[in-house]
């Protein structure tokens, strides 16, 4: 503790943020950092110039809180994900930092464009989706409240693929976001640990008479930090994300190099290396698994290795180590955490099973994000004791403990033992990593009250039975910070001049708004607000697609993951519907509309890329038909990342979040939209329901099926073929895009997509909700018709969305999960 002592003493002046100060670091940086000079320098060299000097600012105030955990000996938070889509940072940093004017106005006095400049920085696309970007919104939220914590992730070198459209189908390439550097980062090239695959586990006893087991001949590769400071907002609070990077132990074999055999002597470089290379690498082959489950391991092994060695410079015993270190486990994915962190302690550092095994339970926490039984992972034995044979044998271990204490709970029931096992012995012997992380974690929990409620009812059911009260409900959040302050600016600012900014760290301050709904002038400057942003939006479409799109019209939006389960196809359904009524002149009710889909599709996901497809084959013939004229126009926009949802959110009038009731979690594009002043038009599922009674179910518009009614329709026995020719509209819609009509081309292109739902069970029932979701989008037209009412109840959407502040998450899992306190900056 001496060190940490002399480091207080040490006297440091911090950097300016008035423009003075920043004037001359931004000089000094372009100088110093990049090399060039104002005359020469490009708008990416003025880029990093600006990151680099608010990095500056960043490090100084991440230096001294860390510090500060250390001072306090905090227990930290360490939140592992195998995604982080931490997206651009230039403007968040500068935002939470408090010094985004400043940087702005001299940034454009020195003669370069501001908007331009940050137009330049690459979207770190770290993620699939959802649970990447609430890892990014949990991290911020973590800073702002001062929690300690860290951030554990993969540094990919290519993060998810850059989505092109050619020829109406989705095209896959490769997101190189490193090309150009990336100033945010340190890497800390003496920072490495390493990480064993393969070899074999030979057991002995040692002087103690003990069994002890060595994993040896394995195959290593190191890990290498990045880190990257997260900034609380306002608060002089840094964080860290370290994302870890695969080297090879060696440049290359000596052997083969002398022997004239250069591409074999670099070829297992190449191959360690590749182990951080791709976002999620196709795992529709045996070799694309192993990658996967390499992935995993990888990252949480240096992860561990890296959490004891910081725990061990001021402790000797591990018996704390639970009142030091929570780790949560962010889906399934880091669960290989538990069996690595007891091989660590029982293999490596001489501990007892039962002493290792409660220190584990009581340091693990699980966070399940999915219920849908494809999505929950698991890994062929034979592969898994490939890979990693001294991790299988702990499991066997944990199973075998875990599988006599719940017969010892439930005498004679032999049943449950093989549901609740952890080793599947019914599809061909594989590990469920689900089952694996309910049993190594002291809590558990679902993202939403629904998600929860199914966790306990269905697939957790033995779990919840056998050990009540493990699973709790900690409903999701997104950070207003990046999702109304930054992606909003202007309804931020009119916010803030109305009833103040403390709303930015206190979302609940939104309720404050409930009366100036009333205020027909509030009403006003909001939708003028909106309005703007549908301009902008409306010159984006234009420009990448060159589709003039009327920002006067109704903008339905659906913006998520490609998926069957997220019906993309039900709104598709709709739009052709509308579509046909128009041409037949039923104009009578309907409002002009804009439906607006973006979202990716999985590499090898065929039909959800042959549903992009199907949606830019109708968009082509709705945009081009003298008919419909502005009546409805349909987009797909490529690429969806943190950044598109920036300019797309903000436009929303209508969110689309209607997926089948009990398949999505929870969902967080609803809170961001409804947040932004969107309606939301959803069925009972994932938060759309905690949403609907927070805002006032007059507020949102509900159709279809709730979960009960789903299971009693599938236990009755759906038949969609019923659902199809009771009503002349749908069958109409689906001739249309069974017969080719969208695809003269190819006529039998989206015939598999008409039989998946006529006579191939409709497995999200899509058919049965059909005339529910078309009904309710004629109550979204007659409410758009009237814009002083949609004004009323957009507003009361936004001031209602307190709850679903990720800062509200964040304090739930700290109080009920975590058991960690902040530790405030001065």
């Amino acid at each position: 503790m001496a060190e940490n002592k002399t480091n207080d003493a040490v006297q440091h002046e911090f950097l300016g943020l008035d423009k003075a100060s920043l004037r001359r670091s931004l000089l000094n940086r372009l100088t110093y950092s990049v090399g060039k000079e104002p005359i020469t320098a490009t708008v990416r060299d003025w880029f990093h110039a600006v990151a680099f000097a608010a990095r500056d600012r960043l490090i100084e105030h991440w230096m001294e809180t860390q510090r500060s955990y250390y001072r306090e000996d905090a227990k930290r938070v360490y939140y592992l994900s195998m995604e982080f889509m931490i997206g651009r940072m230039l403007a968040n940093s500068l935002l939470n930092m408090g010094f985004f004017d400043n940087c702005r106005a001299v940034v454009q006095e020195l003669g370069v464009d501001f908007d331009a400049m940050r137009e330049i920085e690459e979207d770190a696309a770290l993620g699939n989706g959802g649970l990447g970007r609430l890892a990014a919104c949990f991290l911020d939220s973590l800073a702002t409240l001062a929690i300690p914590s860290y951030g554990y992730g993969i540094r990919y070198e290519y993060g998810m693929f850059h989505q092109d459209i050619e020829n109406g189908g989705q095209v896959e390439r490769p997101d190189n976001w490193l090309r150009y550097g990336n100033p945010w980062e340190f890497p800390r090239t003496d920072l490495l640990y390493k990480v064993n695959f393969y070899g074999r586990v030979v057991h002995y006893k040692d002087d103690d008479d003990v069994y002890r087991y060595h994993w040896m001949d394995t195959a290593e590769v190191m890990a290498m930090a990045y880190d990257t400071p997260v900034p609380g907002f306002g608060n002089n609070t840094v964080n860290n994300l370290r994302l870890w990077s695969a080297k090879a132990t060696r440049d290359f074999d000596l052997r083969y190099f002398n022997s004239g055999d250069y591409i074999k002597a670099v070829g297992d470089k190449s191959e360690s290396e590749s182990l951080s290379k791709v976002l999620y690498p196709d795992d529709t082959t045996t070799m694309g698994k192993e990658l996967r489950l390499k992935q995993q391991y990888f990252f949480v092994s240096a992860s561990l290795q890296d959490i004891l060695f910081r725990y061990q410079k001021t402790h000797k015993e591990f018996d704390q180590l639970p009142d030091k270190a929570a780790i949560q486990l962010n889906d399934t994915h880091p669960s290989v955490a538990i069996p690595e962190l007891m091989r660590l302690l029982v293999d490596v550092h001489g501990l007892d099973w039962d002493r290792a095994w409660d220190i584990t339970g009581r340091t693990f926490s699980y966070t399940n994000h999915t219920l849908m039984p494809e999505a929950l992972e698991t890994w062929p034995l034979a592969m898994f004791e490939r890979v990693l044979p001294r991790h299988l044998q702990i499991i066997y271990e944990i199973n075998q403990r875990f599988l006599h204490d719940v017969m010892h709970r439930n005498p004679g029931d032999v049943e449950l033992l093989r549901r609740v096992s952890i080793i599947d012995e019914d599809s061909g012997k594989r590990v469920r990593m689900a089952h694996l992380a309910m049993v190594g974690s002291h809590r558990v929990n679902g993202v939403a009250q629904i998600h929860t409620d199914l966790m306990k009812r269905t697939t957790f059911a033995d779990f919840e039975r056998t050990y009540p009260g493990k699973i709790i409900n900690i409903t999701n959040g997104i950070t207003p910070r990046r999702w109304i302050n930054q992606a909003n600016p202007a309804l931020s600012a009119l916010i803030s001049a109305h009833i103040g900014a403390a709303w930015k760290t206190e979302l609940g301050q939104l309720e404050k708004l409930i009366p100036l709904a009333e205020d027909e002038a509030f009403r006003k400057a909001f939708m003028s607000v909106k309005q703007a942003n549908k301009a902008s939006l409306a010159g984006y479409i234009r420009e990448q697609l060159k589709v003039q799109v009327n920002a006067d019209s109704l903008f339905d939006v659906q913006i998520k993951r490609i998926h069957e389960y997220k019906r993309q196809l039900l709104n598709l359904l709709h739009v052709v519907t509308r579509y046909n009524r128009i041409r037949s002149g039923q104009t009578a009710g309907l409002v002009p509309r804009t439906v607006i889909f973006s979202g990716k599709a999985a590499p090898g996901y065929a039909t959800a890329k042959l549903i992009i497809k199907l949606i830019n084959d109708v968009a082509d013939f709705v945009n081009n038909d003298p008919a419909v004229q502005d009546l409805l126009k349909v987009v797909f926009l490529p690429n969806y990342n943190v950044a598109l949802a920036t300019d797309i959110i903000p436009a929303a009038d209508l969110s689309e979040q209607i997926s089948t009731a009990g398949t999505e979690a929870s969902g967080t594009g609803n809170m961001k939209m409804a947040l932004n002043g969107a309606l939301t038009i959803g069925t009972m599922d994932g938060a759309n329901v905690e949403i609907g009674e927070a805002v006032g179910w007059d507020n949102i518009f509900i159709f279809g099926l709730n979960i009960e009614e789903v299971a009693s329709l599938q236990q009755r026995g759906y038949n969609p073929w019923d659902y199809y020719q009771a009503c002349g509209e749908l069958r109409q819609a689906l001739e249309m895009i069974g017969s080719g009509y969208f695809s003269p081309d190819e006529p039998q292109r989206f015939r598999s997509l008409v039989n998946d739902l006529t006579h191939g069970g409709d497995r999200f029932l899509l058919l049965a909700d059909y005339a529910a979701y078309i009904e309710a989008q004629e109550k979204v037209d007659a409410l758009y018709s009237k814009p002083d009412e949609w004004a009323h109840k957009a507003i009361l959407n936004v001031a209602q969305m307190g709850k679903f502040s990720s800062d509200r998450s964040i304090r739930e899992y700290a109080e009920k999960i975590w058991q960690v306190k902040p530790v405030p900056q001065k």
